[in-house]
């Protein structure tokens, strides 16, 4: 008769205690505001890079590590790119993005 032993059902119910525990502290991490907010905060920092160096490869600029060694100006090779074009394209980019944000709103309401 095990399932009756008052010490194997003590052993039972702090295990049990102990592993709803880790799942409540799992499940209060991942839904806390500051856990949320950093890995918002990553994604958009993925995916900004991942943006960025599309652009760069579609414009032909292609992104070099800088050495460490030696002057600070002498970066690239060719002096430093212009990123005029991508500061453009990323600007193009957000204000159709609001554009269409700021329609479908309007779309909505009426």
């Amino acid at each position: 008769m095990a399932d009756t032993d008052p010490d194997e059902l003590e052993r039972r119910i702090a295990r049990t205690r102990a592993e709803l525990a880790r799942t409540v502290d799992a499940i209060a991490d991942r839904v806390s505001p500051k856990r949320v907010a950093e890995r918002t905060v990553a994604d958009v920092r993925t995916r900004a890079g991942h943006l960025v160096g599309s652009v760069g490869d579609a414009l032909g600029m292609t992104s070099r590590p800088a050495r460490q060694e030696g002057d600070a100006d002498q970066l690239w090779d060719e002096g430093p790119p212009n990123l005029a074009p991508v500061l453009i394209g990323v600007g193009a980019v957000l204000v159709i993005g609001a554009a269409v944000v700021l329609l479908r709103r309007r779309n909505r309401r009426r």
